[in-house]
């Protein structure tokens, strides 16, 4: 999972702030890295994958909204994906060109 090439395609598709986008972008490298996608669903994380499913969240829904709804969904689905999800954003404006 290349987290800048994430970050980067959040930004086109679901928008966000900077410290948004990193967070989503450092949980799911952090979660494809546990090698646990591939195990439950056969195959292993994509950046396409997570665009493709977090535009399945809720319209309306920002990305980190997004995110953990996709996360609960793989919660329910296989169990162990809680420990990824976004509870946090930390907020550095000075790093954050984009707002």
């Amino acid at each position: 999972m290349d987290a800048s090439r994430l970050e980067t395609a959040l930004a086109e598709e679901f928008g966000g702030s900077a410290a948004e986008r990193r967070v989503v972008a450092r949980q799911a490298r952090d979660l494809s890295d546990s090698g646990k996608p591939k195990r439950d669903r056969g195959h292993a994380l994509t950046v396409p994958d997570v665009l493709r499913h977090l535009s399945d969240a809720p319209e309306g829904s920002d990305l980190v909204e997004r995110w953990n709804w996709w996360l609960g969904a793989l919660e329910t689905a296989y169990g162990g994906y809680d420990r990824f999800t976004v509870r946090v954003v930390a907020d550095d404006d000075e790093l954050d060109v984009d707002q």
